[in-house]
């Protein structure tokens, strides 16, 4: 499922200015890291948000990030993490209304945004670690390892969240429920 999310790892080319890599990384990871910050809030004017404040902290750190490694690992992690101090915040969630993942949905492709839609409706009825597990395991496709890494939190952890998220999206599908 990564490559439907455009997650596939993005390189910033070296040798341009500071801006000029800044801004292809912009154009490479906006898709990725938007359908992501979705999946996470379940608003997409809140993901915008997310993501605009992911790169304004990506671009004061950008020659680091872009000389250490994956730069667009680094962005997932700043959106995560921005995204749990909002959860912190708020400790409200909205469930998004059909049709609000960022894609053009046409008469064809109609159901798969309905399906989509209701992914999102029932991750959002999921406890917040859970939640945050289950979108790095299963959406974004890293391992236990990586979201332990991610979430600094230990492998058992992420198994037992995995394991109680997973669960209790079966219930909520099972219920029927969903609009």
């Amino acid at each position: 499922m990564v490559d439907e999310l455009g997650g596939a790892p993005v390189r910033v080319r070296p040798g341009g200015t500071r801006d000029q890599e800044f801004v292809e990384f912009v154009v490479a990871s906006g898709r990725y890291l938007l359908r992501t910050a979705v999946l996470l809030c379940g608003d997409p004017v809140r993901a915008e948000e997310l993501v605009q404040a992911t790169y304004e902290r990506m671009y004061r750190s950008w020659r680091r990030v872009a000389r250490d490694g994956d730069p667009q690992a680094y962005a997932r992690r700043v959106l995560v993490n921005l995204r749990v101090d909002g959860w912190r915040r708020t400790r409200r969630e909205v469930v998004v209304d059909p049709g609000a993942l960022p894609e053009q949905a046409g008469p064809d492709n109609t159901g798969a945004v309905v399906a989509r839609n209701a992914v999102v409706q029932a991750l959002a009825r999921l406890p917040l670690a859970q939640r945050r597990v289950v979108v790095l395991r299963h959406l974004l496709d890293l391992t236990e390892t990586e979201v332990a890494h991610e979430l600094g939190i230990s492998v058992g952890t992420v198994k037992s969240h995995h394991a109680r998220g997973i669960a209790r999206l079966r219930e909520i599908f099972a219920e029927g429920d969903l609009r």
